[in-house]
C-alpha cells in the first residue's frame, strides 16, 4: 500500500490517496483546535495516542457487529481506512451534563442523566455545527431515515460498549461525538474516538483526561491523553 496525493487536511488528521481507490491512509496529527477554531495549538505525541487508542476502540466495536472504517494500523501515527462517503452529521451522545448541554439547560456540570441523550449537529464549521432533528435531516437529504435511525441506534450501542471498556479502566465517559459513512450501501463508523471526540472523567477523582484541559486552560493535557491511552490499553490488551 503506497501513500498518494493529500486529499484532505482536517483540524486533527491528513487524508491521502493510496494506490487502492477504496482506502485511505490517514495521519493524525499534533494540532489542536477548540472554540471552532479560535483557540489553537499543539498536544505533544496527540497524533500517535489518538490514531493507536482510536484503533482499540474500532476493533472493539467491530467485535461487538459494528462496522467500521478501520483497517490496520500503518505506524503509530498512521492508520488505513475504507473510503467513505461521509454523512454531514454528527452524532453525539451525553451520559452525564457538561458542555452546551449544561448551558442550554442550565444544569450543573457533573449531573448524571438518567438515561443516555443522542444529539444531531449538521456539520458546517462556518455554522457551528448547529443542532438539528429528524425532520431537518429528511427535508435536506442529508440522510435517509432508515440511516438517521441505524446511525443513532449505533450511537447507544457503541455508547455501552466504550462505557464497559472504559469502566474497566477507571474512566467514566462522559459524552462523545460519533461520525458514520457509507460504502456500498452499507453505513460504517468513521472518523476517530479519542480524547479530542470524547469527554473521559477519573472515575474516583473526577479529573477531566480529554481535550477540555486543552480547551479550559487546566493544564497537564499530554499527560491525560497518556493516562487514557496507558489505561485502556491495559485493559483491552492485558499482558
Amino acid at each position: 500500500m503506497n501513500k498518494l496525493e493529500l486529499k484532505y487536511e482536517g483540524k486533527a488528521k491528513r487524508v491521502y490517496a493510496t494506490d487502492e481507490s477504496d482506502y485511505l491512509w490517514v495521519a493524525y496529527k499534533d494540532d489542536a483546535t477548540a472554540l471552532n477554531g479560535k483557540k489553537k495549538g499543539t498536544i505533544q505525541d496527540k497524533g500517535e495516542i489518538n490514531n493507536q487508542l482510536s484503533a482499540l476502540f474500532f476493533e472493539a466495536i467491530e467485535k461487538a457487529g459494528i462496522i467500521t472504517h478501520f483497517v490496520r494500523l500503518l505506524s503509530n501515527r498512521d492508520m488505513l481506512v475504507r473510503s467513505l462517503e461521509m454523512i454531514p452529521l454528527e452524532v453525539v451522545v451525553r451520559n452525564v451534563v457538561t458542555g452546551s448541554l449544561g448551558k442550554r439547560l442550565a444544569v450543573p456540570e457533573g449531573f448524571v442523566l438518567s438515561q443516555p441523550v443522542v444529539e444531531l449537529y449538521y456539520k458546517d464549521d462556518e455554522l457551528g455545527d448547529p443542532m438539528v432533528n429528524e425532520s431537518h435531516i429528511a427535508a435536506m437529504k442529508w440522510a435517509s431515515a432508515a440511516d438517521t435511525k441505524e446511525i443513532q441506534a449505533s450511537g447507544l450501542k457503541i455508547n455501552t460498549i466504550l462505557q464497559n471498556i472504559l469502566n474497566k479502566a477507571g474512566i467514566e465517559l462522559i459524552d462523545f461525538k460519533l461520525e458514520f459513512g457509507i460504502a456500498d450501501g452499507k453505513v460504517y463508523l468513521g472518523d476517530e474516538i479519542s480524547p479530542d471526540t470524547c469527554r473521559y472523567w477519573d472515575i474516583k477523582t473526577r479529573e477531566k483526561l480529554d481535550k477540555d484541559r486543552f480547551r479550559q486552560d487546566l493544564g497537564n493535557i499530554e499527560e491525560a491523553y497518556q493516562e487514557v491511552f496507558r489505561r485502556v490499553k491495559e485493559v483491552i490488551t492485558p499482558a
